[in-house]
């Protein structure tokens, strides 16, 4: 499951990278960075290091689920007002690989595609430099209830 918890000033669909407040504890181990992010839509980035290879030299299919997660989760949680927290669960996660990742920047885009004030759907997949597929995933998330309040007050 995820928690995904990013607050945001103003309404940017760019994210500063050094933007400590973007990365969470699970998606910085890894090495995400999210680099787009508005409503509807957010894209998350990760340059594949010695860490997410498998034992056979190729991306570990768990990040690759990892950076769909993020992304498609992301994708519904967007909030313009200043100081406002979005907080989301995954309910369902299906990923399909499409072929080997094995190297260089990974591209995470996701996609609201419907739902409601609680729960909604997305798609989306991980490509490469080159704009290759290697995976496609689609999701069921939750936004967890009072989790618009700013970041610090009792929800």
């Amino acid at each position: 499951m995820t928690d995904s918890s990013l607050p945001v000033e103003g309404a940017p669909s760019v994210v500063q990278e050094e933007d400590s407040l973007v990365q969470m504890g699970f998606q910085r181990l890894l090495g995400m960075r999210v680099t787009e992010w508005s409503e509807g839509r957010a894209v998350v980035e990760l340059t594949v290091e010695d860490q997410h290879l498998n034992r056979s030299g190729i991306v570990h299919g768990g990040v690759l689920t990892s950076l769909l997660d993020t992304a498609l989760s992301l994708s519904g949680l967007y909030c313009s007002v200043p100081g406002n927290v979005r907080k989301g669960m995954t309910l369902s996660l299906t990923t399909t690989f499409v072929a080997a990742a094995r190297g260089g920047v990974l591209r995470a885009v996701g996609h609201r595609r419907g739902g409601g004030k609680a729960t909604f759907m997305a798609s989306g997949e991980v490509v490469d430099a080159n704009d290759a597929v290697m995976a496609m995933g689609e999701g069921a998330f939750r936004i967890r209830s009072a989790s618009q309040t700013p970041e610090g007050e009792p929800a």
